[in-house]
């Protein structure tokens, strides 16, 4: 793969500049991206290095590897994993190098366009939103983030600001009434940005959602059950969270699991302490781990 494949080059007269894969977290890679990935690396064979090389090269031990060799995509799997693994660390840049160290230019020259198409698209959600024209440039007005929660100024002077931001699905909605209950309107006091409560519609909802997560909540409960697992949603949002390496080294992210599940607890968690909503034994003191979690500065 050449430099332009690569977003290491120089663009040529009038073209746009490339993306800095270093700074371009592996979510930025979508499903089908994966897929291929997992195609190239999934197959054992002597003469390539597969996703046990590069497991390895992340620095993943010998019955870590048995655990992701059981997976029916083990390769897809350790993607999924390592972010959470290392947080702010697991880059597309970081993915690349280890791969071109691997020898698999094979990869490289097959999906680095649209490595690099898929590394614009993130970018360019996550850019700031255009400011609005004034005769005073000293007050920022937004376009698009004035006014996405109730309680916003609708000129962008004063954004409302959160505790935590609550990710959840759907079906977990009874909980996440519970927990305003629990933390909102008692001693703690704690401000929940709930979006079925506090978000208005009309708004590009992963716009919306990366503003919240990143700029206006200190920390994010994660609501994690069987029905969590399913959410495309649920599953952005995490990973997102992740993303914002500061923020995953300073307990910005906090697991909580409210249902009992038949499937395995997400992996991409597992290295994060969990709030235990369904322990018997521990339940009297959920509710005071968790706002005393999220109170902290």
């Amino acid at each position: 793969m050449d430099a332009a494949t690569t977003g290491s080059g120089s663009p040529g007269p009038g073209s746009p500049a490339p993306p800095d894969l270093e700074a371009v977290p592996l979510v930025a890679l979508n499903f089908s991206v994966r897929r291929r990935l997992g195609l190239y690396l999934n197959p054992r064979a002597p003469v390539a290095a597969d996703w046990t090389a590069l497991a390895e090269e992340l620095g993943y031990e010998y019955l870590e590897i048995k655990h992701l060799e059981a997976q029916p995509d083990p390769a897809a799997r350790l993607l999924e994993d390592w972010p959470g693994r290392c947080p702010g660390g697991a880059t597309v840049g970081r993915l690349l190098a280890l791969l071109r160290a691997l020898g698999r230019h094979d990869i490289l020259a097959d999906l680095g366009g649209r490595i690099e198409e898929d590394c614009k698209k993130y970018l360019q959600r996550k850019e700031p939103p255009l400011q609005v024209p004034a005769v005073d440039s000293s007050v920022r007005k937004t376009l698009e983030m004035s006014g996405i929660t109730t309680r916003d100024d609708p000129y962008g002077n004063t954004p409302e600001l959160f505790d935590a931001f609550i990710c959840y699905c759907q079906k977990d909605i009874h909980f996440v009434q519970e927990m305003i209950r629990e933390l909102e309107q008692t001693e703690f006091k704690l401000k929940l940005c709930v979006f079925d409560r506090d978000v208005l519609p009309g708004s590009c909802v992963w716009s919306i959602t990366s503003e919240l997560i990143e700029r206006r909540c200190r920390k994010m409960v994660v609501v994690i059950s069987d029905d969590y697992l399913d959410s495309n949603e649920c599953d952005f949002q995490t990973k997102f969270a992740l993303s914002l390496s500061p923020g995953a080294r300073h307990k910005r992210l906090i697991p909580v699991k409210c249902k009992s599940m038949k499937n395995e607890f997400p992996s991409i968690l597992r290295f994060i302490t969990v709030c235990d909503y369904t322990n018997p034994c521990t339940k009297k003191w959920f509710w005071i781990r968790l706002a005393k979690s999220l109170l902290l500065p």
